[in-house]
């Protein structure tokens, strides 16, 4: 089994790193870009033999107290089998 968690800016926070990669993608040439923003991706393997329900709510709080700041951040929790 594998949980992938996605982490993002929250949509007020300031993002420079975003707005220097939408700087570097429009000097490449690019246009109708209107907004980049950066994030991180984790994926963690869990034993196959979790249930479905234990994994999504211990990854939950790993993303919500390890991986994310909540402050500035936020998480999404994905499960696969």
């Amino acid at each position: 089994m594998k949980a992938k968690v996605f982490v993002s800016l929250k949509s007020g926070v300031l993002d420079p790193q975003g707005k220097a990669i939408q700087h570097s993608v429009e000097l490449l040439g690019y246009s109708g870009i209107s907004d980049v923003r950066q994030g991180k991706y984790f994926e963690i393997s869990l034993a196959n033999d979790v249930d479905k329900q234990i994994a999504q709510d211990s990854v939950d709080k790993i993303a919500r107290e390890v991986l994310s700041n909540p402050i500035i951040e936020d998480y999404r929790v994905e499960i696969e089998s």
